[in-house]
């Protein structure tokens, strides 16, 4: 099965709402990455909650029947990155984002107010 882009962005904001992620941001990539379509990116206060972030998006993924292609960070749950194609998720620790601030250096991308 195959969803869209779109559809999926839909899925992962909704887990990422689920389980109570914090700013949460979408940036749209169509027009200057061939990569991936869309990045989504916000944060927890706690490790922990990073760890549940990730695992809630990965298993509303796997459940919509789009693969993972990666998952890096979940060791550390400091900065976890999930590669689901067509959108590539980022879950930071509160600090971690604050420090790599991945808003500004992707400041040429659109942010997508609404889904």
């Amino acid at each position: 099965m195959s969803i869209s882009s779109n559809e999926l962005l839909k899925i992962v904001i909704g887990a990422l709402e689920d389980k109570k992620a914090l700013d949460i941001v979408t940036l749209n990539l169509h027009q200057i990455s061939l990569v991936t379509d869309y990045f989504v990116i916000c944060h927890g206060n706690s490790e922990r909650q990073v760890q549940a972030l990730a695992d809630e998006v990965v298993e509303q993924a796997e459940k919509a029947g789009c693969a993972v292609h990666g998952i890096e960070g979940l060791d550390s749950s400091r900065w976890v990155l999930i590669d689901l194609g067509d959108v590539v998720v980022h879950v930071f620790h509160r600090d971690d984002r604050e420090y790599y601030n991945l808003e500004r250096l992707w400041s040429d991308a659109e942010v997508v107010e609404s889904v």
